[in-house]
């Protein structure tokens, strides 16, 4: 993974237990490609559901929205801010997903996103998530979010 991209990830305001992105493998000026593992020991597999665990929708949307939508906007937001360090706070807007398939402990997800517009800071794309383990798309939908520069809130 290029140092680019890995700093793309570093600049997410999210950390573990809540970080769903392991990797970037592209992002460009249509969309982007990522990555990651669900491990054996995630905490929501605690009560979903004891001893049959299966990857709540909430937490599948999560991982979609952090590569698909976040760290694209993130790339796109700083193409815009050339020259600048800046730092952006995500907003999620709205997402319709439809779940085609399970995932379970241990398997890896590939997500992938394709804008269908970037204006005014808002961000649509349709996001696809695939169960690498069984080559199956588990879910897909359409996201729609905000990338705004942090300082626009009277934040440091």
């Amino acid at each position: 993974m290029s140092k680019f991209l890995e700093e793309i990830i570093a600049s997410l305001p999210y950390r573990a237990p809540f970080l769903f992105v392991d990797e970037l493998e592209e992002i460009n000026n249509n969309g982007s490609k990522g990555y990651y593992q669900l491990k054996n020991d995630e905490y929501f597999y605690q009560g979903h559901f004891p001893n049959n665990p299966i990857t709540p929708g909430v937490i599948l949307i999560e991982i979609m929205a952090q590569i698909g939508l976040v760290c694209f906007g993130i790339y796109l937001s700083k193409k815009k801010i050339k020259n600048q360090e800046t730092s952006f706070v995500p907003i999620f807007t709205s997402a319709k997903v439809d779940f085609l398939g399970p995932a379970f402990p241990s398997d890896k997800l590939k997500v992938t996103s394709e804008k269908i517009y970037f204006r005014f800071n808002k961000l649509k794309c349709i996001i696809t998530c695939l169960n690498i383990k069984t080559n199956q798309v588990i879910c897909k939908g359409e996201f729609s979010g905000m990338i705004i520069k942090k300082n626009h809130f009277g934040q440091p």
